[in-house]
């Protein structure tokens, strides 16, 4: 671990989030990203005087306006500070905590403040997927977000009915997290008696993929306060500390076909973080984990990649509850992609959800007992993926 040790330890000291909804008519851009701006704020107990750098990210090519973050000055309360713009696809909300952790780590700034957004219905977000791709090298990009492969796998490997099962019950098990927050888009009030109805009658997307069992698009808002050691210390009791962090992807992994067999992002990143950090058994030493789940069949199976499970070990944590709010691994307590997707943050909200976990103030949806250790992920595009531990206790 020594030679990834940071220059100087960054704490997480303030959370805000917008309400998320398909339609948030009522507020424009900078107007929805100054309910983020101003929690966050408050939470962090500072003023916009206090901070040193504004980094702002979403997809801009779905809202088609370009350079937003000019325009969004009015709600970001940036002008006159250093302003960095990002864009990484899906990723882009946990590309812009990976900035503001280096940037404070570094020595550069003091105190940073992040935002995500997206407001999607003011834009095509599958016009956009579909149209940025080269229409024959990236064909499979073709669908946008929708893809019925995993689906496909998982009822190869475990069966028809216990695949659909386990899904379906993740799902659900999403919407009750998402009952228990309030700022969450999808808040359905599903119950588990309603499952084998929902896995026949939801409309049918692609193959076994349903509109139940796949995110929606969202609009809404995120914002994070980064600090150094000495000033997180000064402004929160108990910040939650980024302890590491790993990015990986594989461009070429959306030319594979057949059943070559290769290793995911998801499994590399877990392993390369874990091995780094010292964490031999991790459903054991974190207490929760606010997972990218694009939809409950990729959640269901990238459990198994995350948490370096074999057979159907994760299959079995859905089915025992293990991952509900009082389970064994708490999986987004939050209610997940699944249960809000304003893309540009999205990525980000995972992150901010582990932090609140952490300082405990995450409300309805906090998970009983103690979070000391928290894993936090992001996903998107050319199979990307960036993983996070953040910890209660000071890093070494």
């Amino acid at each position: 671990m020594s030679k990834h040790k940071k220059n100087r330890n960054v704490g997480i000291v303030g959370v805000g989030q917008s309400v998320f909804s398909s339609h948030r008519e009522e507020v424009n851009q900078p107007e929805m990203i100054q309910e983020a701006v101003a929690e966050a704020l408050k939470d962090a107990g500072i003023t916009l005087d206090d901070v040193d750098c504004v980094i702002h990210g979403n997809m801009e090519l779905f809202e088609m306006v370009h350079q937003p973050d000019l325009w969004h000055t009015l709600g970001t309360g940036a002008r006159g500070k250093e302003v960095l713009r990002v864009t990484t696809g899906g990723t882009t909300g946990a590309t812009l905590v990976c900035a503001a952790d280096a940037l404070v780590a570094s020595g550069l700034h003091d105190v940073v403040l992040a935002i995500g957004f997206e407001k999607l219905q003011e834009g095509h977000t599958t016009g956009g997927i579909t149209n940025m791709a080269d229409p024959l090298w990236a064909r499979q990009l073709q669908t946008g977000a929708l893809t019925g492969m995993t689906a496909a796998d998982m009822i190869e490997e475990f069966g028809e009915e216990r695949a659909k099962k386990v899904s379906m019950r993740y799902r659900i098990l999403m919407d009750e997290n998402c009952m228990k927050n309030k700022k969450a888009h999808r808040r359905l009030g599903l119950s588990r008696d309603q499952a084998d109805d929902l896995m026949v009658n939801s409309p049918a997307l692609v193959g076994e993929l349903r509109m139940i069992h796949m995110c929606s698009q969202s609009d809404g808002a995120c914002a994070m306060i980064f600090a150094s050691e000495e000033k997180a210390k000064q402004l929160k009791k108990r910040p939650a500390w980024i302890k590491d962090h790993i990015t990986v992807h594989r461009e070429e992994m959306f030319c594979i076909f057949g059943d070559a067999p290769y290793k995911t992002t998801m499994r590399y990143a877990a392993e390369k973080l874990f091995e780094r950090n010292g964490v031999k058994d991790p459903v054991k030493e974190f207490d929760v984990f606010e997972m990218y789940d694009p939809s409950s069949w990729w959640a269901t199976d990238w459990l198994r990649e995350f948490l370096l499970l074999e057979g159907d070990q994760h299959l079995k944590m859905v089915e025992n509850d293990e991952i509900a709010i009082g389970g064994k691994l708490p999986i987004n307590p939050s209610g997940g992609v699944i249960g809000s997707n304003p893309i540009g943050a999205t990525a980000m909200v995972r992150v901010a959800e582990a932090a609140m976990q952490i300082m405990g103030t995450a409300g309805e949806h906090q998970v009983p007992g103690e979070v000391k250790q928290a894993l936090a992920s992001g996903f998107g595009g050319t199979m990307w993926t960036v993983l996070f531990i953040l910890t209660r206790d000071l890093p070494q």
